[in-house]
């Protein structure tokens, strides 16, 4: 039986962004539905999961440095170019997630917009916070730019964008990656795919 997944994102997450890349042969192996569901994640963090702001004010604490250590394995592993952390981290991810939002009912268009600005921040290090950036990556993907950031400061993409943010915090997330399996099974980051895998397989 087909299996779907929710995969709950935020771009400003590097985790998310190689869990972006790792459950691609995933969904192929398997032949999973996968749906692309923009949130915000720092609207998780004020709700149910400040202590992510503490941890960040010593960048010089061990488990910050085995942070970083880790990240760099896990992209090497993964075969995924990341120059992180940029100048502009962590960003206000707000634009951003609002251009997705703006895409989510298509959901091709929103996966290719997600890929490319996922390359942008952690790659070349541009700032996601920068709606004239977020409209260079439209375009050079083909989207009308000025379309998708027109509609993505309207009321209705704004509500969406809350909205998704509140039911993922109602269903138990607490940070991004945030991946449910057949709107159940909730697993968080990207060293937790080997379950969802697991979870895709069973009966």
């Amino acid at each position: 039986m087909t299996k779907n997944i929710e995969f709950f994102f935020d771009l400003s997450s590097p985790w998310t962004c190689l869990a972006f890349h790792n459950i691609q042969p995933i969904i192929a192996e398997t032949n999973t539905h996968i749906i692309w569901r923009p949130f915000l994640v720092g609207g998780v963090f004020n709700a149910v999961n400040q202590s992510v702001y503490a941890g960040r004010e010593d960048p010089s604490n061990p488990k910050m440095r085995f942070f970083l250590k880790s990240l760099r394995d896990w992209a090497q592993w993964s075969n995924v170019d990341m120059n992180f952390p940029s100048v502009h981290h962590p960003i206000k991810s707000v634009y951003a997630m609002r251009a997705c939002c703006a895409l989510e009912d298509d959901q091709e268009a929103l996966f290719a917009f997600a890929k490319a600005a996922f390359d942008a921040y952690f790659r070349d290090q541009k700032n996601l916070d920068d709606p004239a950036i977020l409209g260079q990556i439209a375009k050079d993907i083909g989207l009308d730019s000025n379309t998708l950031m027109a509609k993505s400061q309207n009321d209705t993409v704004k509500a969406k964008l809350r909205s998704n943010t509140e039911e993922a915090i109602k269903r138990g997330s607490f940070g991004s990656p945030t991946i449910f399996v057949d709107n159940g099974d909730m697993y968080f980051g990207n060293d937790q795919l080997p379950l969802v895998k697991r979870a895709i397989k069973q009966d």
